[in-house]
């Protein structure tokens, strides 16, 4: 039986900041539709800077990145992937902008051509399978760090992605805040690349994980 077709493929990608030396060395990864990968390893060590050049938030020097078949080089190639893709960012006041939950949750529907009214049925949906029912006219800036990490995962959900991208999804959530999430990723059952330093989280939300170790992935033993 053949191997199930990549959903994620990256091959030797190299990438460094202006005037840094290089963050990621050659790095190769390959993910299908079965795969949860979990991504450990030290501050510092390019996970979240993987994440980006997935999300084409950067541009590497060289490698190639090819997203649900679809090889991306250049912004269009990924403007036409993201909408596919759940990215959470490790800072969740990166992702929130509006004045209410219910708006940012919203927002990515209604940027997609969804009508109002679709956009708050699938607002009550995204809230009601996080456990934030209530949340929709709470004011954003006013949320805990645990809360606003759930909505920000609510609004990647709520474009019904394909594929999860999640950079430190566990962060400044208590322990009740982690099980449900871990629930919520059970539901879903979707694919995922998650970078997360809670190796408990990742035991039980992975299928796979590696460590990123001198700028490239290697077993996590």
């Amino acid at each position: 039986m053949s191997s199930p077709e990549p959903i994620i493929k990256i091959t030797d990608l190299r990438f460094n900041y202006p005037g840094r030396p290089e963050v990621l060395k050659g790095l190769s990864l390959a993910a299908d539709k079965e795969t949860r990968l979990g991504i450990v390893g030290s501050n510092g060590s390019g996970k979240t800077t993987l994440l980006s050049v997935i999300m084409g938030l950067v541009k590497p020097k060289s490698g190639t990145v090819e997203i649900l078949g679809r090889n991306c080089r250049k912004e269009s190639d990924f403007k036409a992937v993201r909408p596919k893709l759940g990215f959470v960012f490790q800072d969740a006041n990166d992702q929130l902008f509006c004045p209410t939950v219910a708006d940012d949750i919203a927002f990515g529907p209604l940027n997609l051509g969804r009508t109002k009214a679709e956009a708050a049925r699938i607002v009550a949906e995204v809230l009601g399978s996080l456990g934030l029912g209530d949340f929709g006219p709470r004011i954003t800036y006013d949320l805990s760090g645990g809360e606003k990490k759930l909505v920000a995962l609510g609004t990647a959900l709520a474009l019904s992605p394909e594929i999860l991208i999640l950079d430190e999804p566990t962060t400044f959530l208590d322990d009740s805040a982690v099980s449900r999430l871990e629930a919520v990723l059970e539901k879903l059952n979707l694919p995922a690349v998650i970078v997360s330093h809670d190796q408990e989280f990742l035991a039980r939300c992975t299928t796979s994980r590696l460590k990123m170790v001198d700028g490239i992935l290697r077993p996590v033993v």
